[in-house]
């Protein structure tokens, strides 16, 4: 499997919604950050991260989600993440971040939040 992060982006209702494949680690971290970060800067309130296509996460990953996060709240926007693996899950777990993110089952269901 390549280590290159892919993106795939698609609308569900009021809510883009970015396919996320690839590993995030502290090879790819810094790409995640920059498409996390372009995301949130191309004007859209609410963005949906369907991270199932990411077999692993460290530090670096989880510190670009974070830094997404918080760039999203500083500018009145809405990140969430959807449909996390169990690996990323027990991460977000143990380092409580799980009670920061909103975490959705499916992009569908996150969506259908916003659309409410």
């Amino acid at each position: 499997m390549s280590n290159v992060p892919k993106v795939v982006k698609t609308r569900s209702g009021h809510a883009l919604v970015a396919v996320f494949s690839g590993e995030m680690d502290y090879l790819t971290g810094p790409m995640f950050r920059t498409e996390f970060l372009s995301l949130l800067e191309s004007g859209e309130r609410f963005v949906v991260l369907d991270v199932a296509g990411v077999p692993f996460c460290d530090s670096a990953g989880l510190n670009a989600l974070l830094a997404a996060h918080r760039h999203a709240r500083e500018i009145g926007a809405r990140l969430v993440l959807a449909a996390v693996p169990d690996q990323l899950r027990q991460l977000l777990r143990i380092t409580g971040v799980d009670e920061i993110l909103d975490i959705y089952e499916s992009a569908r269901e996150a969506a259908a939040a916003v659309d409410g």
